[in-house]
């Protein structure tokens, strides 16, 4: 089953649900800014990915700026940026899709034709 974190009111996420539709993808829709993925859910994610820790932000994002991530995220841990993230969904760049093995950040369509054709 392939999950999708996202937020309906986002423009990107509504982008990456049109294109999975249209390629007759059924998955199931989780509200990224409500029920965030857990910290083990994205250590998983990350340690099957290419995706580095700081690519799960959301650097555009009202979150990160106004806690000030572009600095402290220099000297955070690992284990305190899962912290931040499963504690803020806002903080985390969307829409993120996964099937438990597979997993895209944002929306390429180059990307998604790669991964979920």
């Amino acid at each position: 089953m392939i999950t999708f974190y996202g937020y309906d009111k986002c423009n990107t996420c509504r982008k990456a649900k049109a294109y999975l539709n249209k390629l007759g993808i059924i998955f199931k829709d989780s509200d990224i800014t409500t029920a965030p993925p857990s910290r083990q859910i994205l250590k998983s994610l990350l340690k099957n990915s290419d995706y580095k820790m700081t690519d799960l932000f959301n650097k555009s994002g009202e979150q990160y700026r106004l806690l000030g991530m572009k600095d402290k995220i220099k000297t955070l841990s690992d284990a305190e940026m899962l912290t931040q993230l499963a504690g803020n969904g806002r903080l985390i760049k969307r829409p993120i899709v996964t099937d438990g093995k597979r997993l895209t950040v944002g929306f390429d369509e180059k990307v998604f034709s790669k991964i979920w054709k």
